[in-house]
């Protein structure tokens, strides 16, 4: 995820930043594809990934919505402010 934070990468490329296997390193980005935080494309024999912002965005939403986070975030920037 540091990685693709950074911009596109190749599945080699992903390899090679942390150090799995081909098959696991696709396993977790076909997983993250179906989950949409990740769009993959194919140039020739590679594939290409690359994170979607505003996928992510609304994962972190609905995480602090969920975990009854979101609320205390607006206090704690209220109370900073005061």
């Amino acid at each position: 995820m540091r990685r693709l934070a950074q911009g596109e990468a190749t599945v080699t490329e992903l390899i090679d930043q942390v150090g799995l296997s081909q098959p696991l390193v696709s396993w977790h980005l076909g997983k993250l594809r179906l989950a949409g935080l990740v769009e993959t494309r194919r140039i020739g024999r590679e594939t290409i990934s690359r994170l979607l912002p505003e996928a992510w965005d609304r994962f972190a939403t609905y995480e602090r919505r969920v975990l009854g986070l979101e609320g205390a975030d607006a206090a704690q920037r209220r109370s900073a402010v005061s």
